[in-house]
């Protein structure tokens, strides 16, 4: 293994130093930055970490096949936004939910974080930002937030939700002692997660105005999402906590929204950052949405180039495609007759293992590193873009790029958008594996261990979890790559493991909110490709700050022994 000292540690920072360099401050586009840092983890590996051109060889492959099982959500939620916005879809979903509710801070709170964690419950790798920043956006949010707030929202979910599977994966890769205990440790963590979550959607909508007329409808969410997880997860089973929860708000949202706090139209904000003067107006840098383009309206416009309320669709046939898709996720889910069936249609790249020169070894890939094409997200988003395709059409609501004179066909659209994201897609996981299979991930996160003590590691726990994350664009992997030298870490320093490993998965969940695959999928679905980095620098704070909050909560838990735990 490379030596854990500070030259070593410093040389692994370089490739992500740059690229945050890059991405935030310099405020390059996502597949220039990801060059950038892709060109120095290969620098880095090969000349400190003594990794050969064939071992670079290796872990480049492997970056590419991780690439393209991302480019295919990327692409097929690409045709599901555009297939329902040709159809005016989302102008249909704008108008009929405002029929429930005209309080536009309600909406946005609903759609970023109520809808977006219910999402997440049933399907991730994502998904929910592909669904729901469109949404947000036909709503009035401005794009880059249309992006950061769905981030936001979700990332609480990232532990229970998609079925469990980060949790699931985290008892399979490391010897809980307490598996019911580290489970409440980690409810407890990811519901301070949520709350937060809540109020800062509320504040970036209308700053403090707004996060007081949202406090009654934060605080009822939030009992349910956190409150229903934790029941969930000591009389019924982790894996369906979040679901459970987030099945219960979204059936919350009809009585909160009868509310007359919540019934008639917020005005008494005086800024509200987030939000476009209207929904035709230019986006937050002063240019027409990208997403608009090949998806003129189908309906007829009156004479202020607005759609007519009457030439919309109902709101269950607006809704009909996410349906669709959840539908899909949730039974797939739950019958493992189905899924297991769906799962032997997998496609596998047979590439070798590597040793690098510094002893770090990594497996070659096996059939559980595969995609399994018919059980996966991409096919669930095309299936749900087929249906819609075909009852849009039926009904009469399905535009061609003839019929609303357009230049470019449905297919020109969707590439023009999925070119430069796969590019950076591509960068970014060359980058993370060649700095994994190098050794250079883990010299980091035990740089960071080798400094704390057993009374400040649970501030770091999170922390690692993050980095993990971030590099991954998972929390399941983040638990692979850092669960068992998380755990190894806090036995050695005499602490909570039950602890240490719900900072690291709740940090996981933290950190989902700027892995650059999940950024570039939302940037991809509203059609701000190229501005990464104005998303990043919404959200970094807030991840920054979440996991320090996190961290504290876990020293002070340890410390006064809660939950019987010292």
């Amino acid at each position: 293994m490379p030596p854990i000292d500070p030259l070593y540690w410093a040389a692994a920072a370089i490739p992500l130093a740059l690229l945050m360099i890059t991405l935030v401050a310099f405020r390059w586009k996502a597949h220039e930055a990801a060059s950038v840092g892709m060109f120095a983890a290969l620098l880095v590996a090969f000349g400190v970490y003594e990794m050969d051109l064939s071992g670079l060889a290796v872990a480049s492959a492997v970056g590419v096949w991780e690439a393209v099982a991302i480019l295919y959500i990327i692409i097929p939620s690409l045709i599901f936004y555009h297939v329902i916005d040709r159809a005016n879809g989302f102008d249909a979903l704008r108008e009929q939910v405002k029929s429930f509710t005209e309080n536009e801070l309600f909406l946005v709170l609903a759609a970023g974080w109520v809808f977006v964690s219910f999402m997440q419950s049933i399907t991730g790798f994502g998904t929910p930002i592909v669904v729901v920043a469109p949404i947000l956006l036909a709503l009035g949010v401005k794009p880059v937030y249309a992006v950061a707030i769905p981030l936001i929202g979700h990332a609480w979910a990232n532990t229970f939700g998609t079925l469990g599977v980060a949790w699931v994966t985290l008892e399979g890769v490391v010897d809980i002692q307490d598996v019911l205990l580290t489970a409440l440790s980690t409810g407890l963590l990811l519901w301070v997660v949520n709350v937060i979550a809540g109020l800062t959607i509320a504040y970036i909508y209308g700053r403090r105005t707004a996060v007081r007329h949202a406090i009654p409808m934060v605080t009822v969410i939030s009992l349910v999402h956190g409150g229903g997880q934790l029941l969930g997860i000591y009389f019924w089973e982790p894996a369906f906590a979040n679901f459970f929860a987030a099945t219960l708000a979204m059936l919350t949202l009809a009585p909160l929204s009868r509310l007359p706090r919540y019934a008639a139209q917020f005005d008494a904000v005086d800024s509200r950052p987030a939000m476009k003067e209207s929904v035709t107006d230019m986006d937050d840098k002063g240019q027409p949405p990208a997403v608009a383009d090949g998806g003129t309206a189908a309906a007829s416009v009156d004479l202020k180039g607005e759609l007519k309320a009457d030439d919309l669709m109902s709101l269950k046939l607006a809704a009909l495609p996410f349906a669709v898709l959840a539908v899909i996720a949730f039974v797939t889910g739950i019958l493992d007759p189905l899924s297991e069936a769906l799962e032997t249609i997998q496609i596998v790249v047979p590439l070798p293992g590597v040793e690098t020169g510094l002893g770090v070894e990594t497996d070659a890939l096996s059939a559980s590193d595969g995609i399994a094409v018919l059980n996966y997200p991409g096919t669930f988003l095309l299936v749900s873009s087929l249906v819609a395709y075909a009852v849009f059409r039926y009904t009469g609501h399905y535009a061609t790029a003839d019929d609303v004179g357009s230049k470019d066909g449905f297919t020109t659209t969707v590439l023009r958008s999925a070119l430069p994201a796969s590019v950076a897609v591509v960068g970014f996981l060359v980058m993370a594996l060649v700095m994994d299979y190098s050794g250079q991930v883990t010299v980091l996160a035990q740089g960071v261990a080798t400094v704390a003590t057993a009374e400040s590691y649970g501030v770091l726990s999170p922390l690692i979890g993050a980095l993990g994350a971030f590099m991954t664009s998972s929390n399941t992997a983040s638990n692979i790559l850092f669960g068992g030298l998380q755990l190894e870490t806090a036995q050695s320093l005499g602490t909570s493991g039950s602890w240490i490993l719900a900072g690291q998965t709740a940090g996981g969940a933290i950190g989902n909110a700027i892995s650059p695959a999940n950024v570039i999928l939302g940037t991809t679905a509203v059609g701000i490709v190229g501005r990464e980095g104005d998303v990043l620098r919404k959200v970094i704070p807030w991840v920054a700050g979440v996991c320090a909050i996190t961290g504290v909560l876990i020293v002070l838990a340890t410390t006064i022994g809660f939950l019987g735990v010292v």
